[in-house]
């Protein structure tokens, strides 16, 4: 049963990040996607959560909204901040070193909760592991100058998914529903995202008022506003799968163990990686294509 949870929360929460990177093939705006997604993840956990009769008792719960604030804090400032590291360093280094909070997952459940791993189980992990690095590897790059700033985005970034992702390990093994607490950290979020997207549409009105004439105020207006629409469409859609897959990788949390289930769940980017593949026909390199024999790999070995 966690397992199949664990497997499924990679597969939905990738979707989620697919359906960002479509927003950002058609140029929608990354401030309105991230307020979209927290909008209808906060929807889909409400609803969850009112279905189990634990929302409004949760509520009242001064534990629920503590474990809410730093979840949504490590979910909300993680994505600002990881992407703030995409603009002052490679993509290639940026994305599986913010995965590898997974490593201090692993460690939690290892040494915190004595969970034990087997040679074939700890085998595994590793080639998991190793699938999260070589995915997002592009081979041959153009130099691409990191600017000192880029280290302490990528290491807060680490910290904060780290925070989100382990703790609701913490969460679940203090009896404390997950839909509840998720419905809190995604309301939060909403607040920082909206305050976000408020500043964009703010720097590109006044953008536009340094433009001269009427016209190109005008058609940059509408550029404005496009963008922000198309990010607010894919972000809800990608929120609605944003909530199933942290929904399954909680229960994967709360029935099984924390040092497998989530380097299962950090290999969700070779759902993007997919699907990219299919829909844009974009070309694997040998790191992408090994690392996919190598989930796979991973997988059998956990399973035996």
């Amino acid at each position: 049963m966690w397992f199949a949870a664990a497997v499924g929360s990679a597969v939905l929460f990738g979707l989620a990040g697919w359906w960002m990177k479509v927003s950002q093939m058609q140029s929608g705006s990354s401030a309105y996607l991230l307020l979209g997604l927290y909008i209808s993840g906060t929807c889909g956990f409400g609803i969850h959560a009112a279905l189990e009769h634990t929302l409004l008792p949760s509520l009242a719960d001064p534990r629920v909204w503590l474990a809410g604030l730093l979840i949504g804090a490590g979910s909300a400032l993680g994505n600002a901040l990881f992407m703030k590291a995409l603009e002052w360093g490679p993509a290639s280094l940026t994305s599986p070193l913010t995965n590898m909070n997974i490593i201090l997952v692993i460690a939690l459940g290892t040494f915190g909760y004595n969970e034990q791993l087997s040679k074939t189980e700890l085998g595994g992990v590793l080639l998991l592991l190793s699938a999260v690095v070589l995915v997002s590897m592009r081979g041959k790059e153009k130099a691409f100058r990191i600017a000192p700033r880029w280290y302490f985005y990528v290491g807060i970034s680490i910290l904060l998914f780290a925070i989100r992702n382990g703790g609701l390990k913490v969460t679940g093994d203090l009896g404390l529903g997950s839909a509840p607490i998720l419905f809190v950290a995604y309301s939060l979020s909403i607040v920082w995202f909206a305050v976000a997207a408020r500043q964009e549409r703010t720097r590109r009105s006044s953008l536009g008022s340094l433009r001269a004439g009427h016209e190109v105020v005008s058609g940059l207006m509408q550029k404005s506003l496009r963008a922000a629409s198309i990010g607010m469409k894919w972000g809800l859609i990608a929120g609605l799968f944003s909530y199933g897959g942290l929904q399954l990788y909680a229960i994967a949390l709360e029935t099984g163990r924390a040092n497998i289930a989530g380097p299962i769940f950090a290999a969700n980017s070779l759902v993007v990686a997919a699907g990219s593949i299919i829909l844009y026909r974009e070309r694997l390199n040998g790191y992408q294509w090994t690392a996919f024999v190598l989930t796979i790999a991973g997988l059998v070995l956990i399973r035996l």
